[in-house]
């Protein structure tokens, strides 16, 4: 599974990669907003000061909401970097643009994503990437990890080669949940990331050997 963060902040994105397991970043309005970043030329420059830490897709959201701007608006995106994938919401227009993006080679991820039924869509519209929220389904009492899990039954079933990403991911549990489903990238904030080091076991195992290593270079 693929490991991607959920922010557009810089020095968390340079952290994860550090750490030697960061496939990709995911980013919205909402998050860049978070950042202090606005405005068209300095939204364009993050995007690119994040291509340049990261090997893998950076997912960079359109803001407009009709298919003549969003394609405007995503082609500019996909020209910034390779390794831009134009990031699309789940309305009836975004499924028109990601089909057009599709039979140009521009790299999509359908966002906003709440049912089996919309990423099956995005699937036949040639989707690289649908993004099916889970945390914001458990906060409203809907079980998040099952929509992955009817998801996955489905594109198995005509091999689709969109990938399952999970977005809205919020901790372990949810990492691991869709590591046994078998989602292909999970995203989420570096707290979520960094919640899979630690185990109380890990802690007090760790402080045991360096008091006994310790002991035995005091003799």
């Amino acid at each position: 599974m693929k490991f991607f963060i959920d922010t557009a902040n810089l020095e968390q994105i340079k952290e994860a990669q550090d750490l030697g397991v960061l496939d990709g970043v995911t980013t919205n309005p909402s998050l860049m907003a978070k950042e202090g970043i606005s405005g068209d030329e300095n939204v364009i420059n993050h995007y690119k000061a994040i291509c340049a830490i990261v090997d893998g897709d950076v997912s960079a959201e359109v803001i407009s909401t009709t298919y003549e701007e969003m394609i405007k608006e995503g082609e500019a995106l996909a020209a910034l970097d390779s390794k831009i994938v134009v990031k699309v919401p789940m309305i009836k227009d975004g499924v028109k643009a990601i089909k057009y993006f599709s039979n140009k080679g521009i790299k999509t991820n359908c966002t906003l994503v709440f049912t089996a039924g919309q990423a099956l869509l995005a699937a036949k519209a040639g989707a690289t990437y649908v993004s099916p929220f889970i945390g914001r389904l458990d906060d409203i009492s809907t079980d998040g990890l099952a929509l992955i899990e009817d998801i996955r039954l489905i594109y198995d079933n005509y091999q689709y080669p969109t990938q399952i990403l999970a977005a809205s991911v919020r901790h372990s549990a949810h990492i691991l949940g869709c590591a046994k489903i078998g989602a292909d990238v999970m995203t989420g904030p570096l707290s979520a990331i960094l919640s899979l080091l630690k185990h109380p076991l890990t802690d007090s195992g760790l402080a045991t050997f360096l008091a006994d290593h310790a002991k035995a270079a005091g003799k």
